[in-house]
């Protein structure tokens, strides 16, 4: 499977086509991104998936009939001291967003910070980490 051309149009047609709320909780979650991640870049997965990449894919969101699914690719590997983190995966954690309010959880925030510091330590490279020899581990 090969990523959407143009992922920040794919994503704006996805976005609007959902209900009034979860359509502003993702519009609010893609500023936070760009606002708390300087260079931060959108793009749809193989899985047309809305994905951010800084040094690599880092997070993700779908938008469900309930709520925004927020998940970070190497979620267990994050400090989650207000346990806002669900999940079992091997990597994936995620959270879910109902609200335009949840945006402002100041955990949410640092969450974001430390995914973008984690991919700028050991970029990602697909769903792989890319050690420092340049091989994927």
């Amino acid at each position: 499977m090969k990523a959407i051309e143009n992922g920040r149009e794919w994503v704006d047609a996805y976005v609007k086509g959902k209900g009034d709320t979860l359509a502003e909780v993702a519009r609010g979650l893609r500023q936070l991104m760009k606002k708390t991640v300087p260079g931060v870049r959108e793009s749809v997965n193989p899985w047309k998936i809305p994905t951010f990449d800084s040094n690599g894919p880092m997070c993700m969101f779908m938008i469900g009939k309930n709520h925004v699914t927020f998940g970070f690719l190497r979620g267990t590997s994050l400090p989650d001291p207000a346990g806002l983190l669900e999940g079992t995966g091997k990597n994936l954690r995620h959270m879910k967003l109902r609200k335009p309010e949840d945006l402002r959880e100041p955990a949410l925030k640092k969450l974001i910070h430390e995914a973008a510091r984690l991919n700028k330590k050991e970029p990602m490279e697909g769903m792989k980490v890319k050690s420092a020899k340049g091989r994927k581990t």
